[in-house]
Formats: structure tokens, C-alpha cells, sequence
């Protein structure tokens, strides 16, 4: 089956389009590439969302948002066929995470009541309409209904692509957050460990956003932190922070890393390279310390756009030396698409209905189908 997979993470730097060929394959599935593109988010589409992210907003601004994603969402899909030569008719199903602009897993006092929420707009009703796909979205709601923290999703993809019978491994995904998948040899769905280890490029983006003054919003392979001087003192400060120390299932996102923190580093008037060379080893650390803390694991499989990072993916080998550390090229699948072909089979396994979730990865009672769907007629 054809599916597109659509994805835009929390670095807000465009939309995903990954159009992938899917087929069940014994306990797992197989999975063959067939085109993929990003198109960026227009500065002014990403100063809005920035703009809406963890605040105090007007819902007028996120309806007129969720449905100019939808149109967004769309457009990409057309371009992405259009762009590969692949006939927009021959696919058959749209799996959409949509933009995520709050996300609350741990349950808080409202109104009498204890509450975890979330929240991914992008209409996928515009989508079905504009492009005649079944599109399936809304996959964190029905996990966090069921007492989970609706992230990360990504893990139950990672065991039906990267488990293997005798060799242990962590899928490594590096986008505005970090997260691991560690698969033991031949392990089944329930002995999966996963969780959000924390920032991945995200307080790196910020700080280089600002830096530039919007100019840029990434450190191109890793050279801003590799002329910087790590501050050891803030770095210690940083690691400090109550969430690397909590226990998984957890999530996290710009909640924690987000805005507010970032204001917080540049207030400290330290040289915004030094920022962000201390950022970038904030990230390498705290994923490298949460992958050596499993045992008989010794390949790690990364993706994410901080696989191009060139200092980091340098200083995770470092701090890593008995762990052979590659990237899901090596496996035939984009870094840059995994995320959205996650969400292509994510999707392919709503249809199936078969659930999407590891309960072990998120905190839920059980295993659900996730995903809702917009059909066309």
C-alpha cells in the first residue's frame, strides 16, 4: 500500500512529506521509499506558531492556523508527487501528525478535575478534501486517554523496523527533542524501553535564531559550537534539571525547553557561541548518559536533523566508544524522513487496526489504535 506520512516536529523548520510503499512483513513491516521532500514553513506561518507555542492565545488565531496547516499540509503532499513524478492517485492513505502547539502530559488540577492535554492542529479534513487521501491523524489523544503520556509515538515504528534476534539496539532520534527506543535482542513489544531524554537541537535553534537574528535557524554542522568554549558550570546547572533525573515512561517538549529557558541562558550575558557550544554538549551528554545506562545494547541507529550536526554526532562517538553508531541510511531510510514515515505506518496501522501504542514507552494501561480518521467518499 502507498501511504504518505506527513510530519512537522517542534524545530518548526517545515513540513515532512515521506510517500513510502508498506507491506507486512512476519512481525514487522517492510518498507520501501519512494519519495520524500521538506517544504519550509514560511517565516511568517513560523513566526505565528512560535508565537502560539505553550501560551496565552486567541482561538481565533488557532482556527484560522489549523486550517491554513491543512492547506499547507496539503499543498506539500501535491508537491512532493509532483516533484518525484509520482502520481498523486496512486497513493492511498495520509498518515498526519499535525503541528504540536501544547502538550501536557502529567495531569494537573483544572477546574476540580486532574487533566493531561494535547493539542496538533493542522485540519485533516483539508487535507482529505484537497488531495482525495484517507487521511488519519490525532494519534496522541486516544494513548493519553488511556492513561499515557501521548509521546513518543515513534517507538512501537522503530520495533516493527530495527528489531533484530541477536543483536541489541537503540534507535536514536535527534529532532528539536531527543528520544531513544532501546531494543533488546529478540525482544518482544512489551520489553521496549522509550522515552524523550530531553533537548535535542531545539535550545540550539533558539539561541542560533537569535544569534542571527532570524537569519539562520540552525548551527550548519555543528560550527558555532565547535568555535565556542563549553561553560562547565552552566552545563553542570543544566543537567541539573529535574527532568533528566525523572524516571521513563516521560515526555518532553518546549514546556520544559522552550522559550522560557532559553530567555534564561541568554540572560546569563555569556557569548552566544559559548551558549551554544554548551547546548549542543547539554544534548550530547544527556543522550549518551541515557543510552550507557542499558546494557547489551551496542549499535545505536540515529535520525533526526541533528545527524547532520557534525560536532555532536562527533561527540556522542566520543562519549560512546563500545557503541557502533550509525544512521538509518544505513538501513535505507532517510534521517531526515523517518519521523514522517513513522507516521505513514502509524497510519497504515490504524487501517489494519492494530494498535499503534507501546504502553511500555508511554505509561498507558494498554495497547489502542491510534488515530483519527477523515475519509473521503
Amino acid at each position: 500500500m502507498r501511504v504518505a506520512g506527513i510530519m512537522s516536529g517542534t524545530s518548526l523548520d517545515g513540513i515532512d512529506v515521506a510517500i513510502v510503499d508498506i507491506s507486512r512483513k512476519h512481525a514487522g513491516v517492510r518498507v520501501k521509499p519512494v519519495a520524500f521532500h521538506t517544504t519550509p514553513y514560511p517565516k511568517l506561518v513560523r513566526e505565528a506558531l512560535l508565537a502560539i507555542s505553550n501560551s496565552m492565545t486567541h482561538t481565533a488565531t488557532i482556527a484560522r492556523l489549523n486550517f491554513l496547516l491543512g492547506e499547507l499540509y496539503a499543498a506539500a503532499i501535491r508537491d512532493t508527487c509532483r516533484r518525484s513524478r509520482v502520481p498523486l492517485d496512486s497513493v492511498v492513505l495520509a498518515g498526519m501528525h499535525g503541528q504540536t502547539i501544547f502538550h501536557e502530559a502529567e495531569p494537573i488540577e483544572y477546574l476540580g478535575h486532574r487533566v493531561a492535554s494535547t493539542f496538533q492542529i493542522g485540519e485533516a479534513a483539508i487535507v482529505a478534501e484537497r488531495t482525495g487521501l484517507w487521511t488519519i491523524s490525532n494519534f496522541r489523544e486516544r494513548d493519553m486517554a488511556a492513561g499515557g503520556k501521548g509521546a513518543p509515538l515513534v517507538p512501537a515504528v522503530d520495533y516493527l523496523l530495527f528489531r533484530h534476534r541477536r543483536v541489541g539496539r537503540v534507535a536514536l532520534n535527534i529532532g528539536g527533542i531527543a528520544n531513544i527506543t532501546v531494543i533488546p535482542a529478540g525482544a518482544d513489544r512489551e520489553e521496549v524501553i522509550a522515552f524523550d531524554i530531553g533537548p535535542g537541537n531545539m535550545i540550539i535553534d533558539a539561541l542560533v535564531y537569535h544569534h542571527t537574528h532570524g537569519k539562520q535557524t540552525f548551527d550548519r554542522d555543528g560550527r558555532v559550537a565547535r568555535h565556542g568554549k563549553v561553560n562547565r558550570r552552566l552545563l553542570d546547572s543544566m543537567l541539573s534539571d529535574p527532568y533528566f533525573a525523572l524516571d521513563p515512561p516521560k515526555a518532553c517538549g518546549r514546556e520544559q525547553f522552550g522559550r522560557e529557558f532559553v530567555a534564561g541562558l541568554i540572560a546569563t550575558g555569556l557569548p552566544l557561541a559559548d551558549l551554544i557550544a554548551t547546548s549542543t554538549e547539554l544534548t550530547a551528554r544527556s543522550i549518551a548518559g541515557a543510552i550507557a545506562r542499558h546494557r547489551g545494547i551496542s549499535e545505536v541507529i540515529a535520525s533526526g536533523g541533528g545527524v547532520h550536526n557534525r560536532h555532536m554526532m562527533r561527540r556522542l562517538r566520543d562519549l560512546l566508544p563500545d557503541h557502533e553508531i550509525g544512521t538509518t541510511a544505513d538501513h535505507g531510510i532517510d534521517p531526515d524522513a523517518k519521523e514522517a514515515i513513522a507516521f505513514a505506518i502509524l497510519a497504515y496501522e490504524f487501517i489494519q487496526r492494530r494498535p499503534g501504542n507501546l504502553p511500555s514507552a508511554t505509561g498507558a494501561r494498554h495497547a489502542v489504535l491510534l488515530g483519527k480518521d477523515s475519509p473521503v467518499s
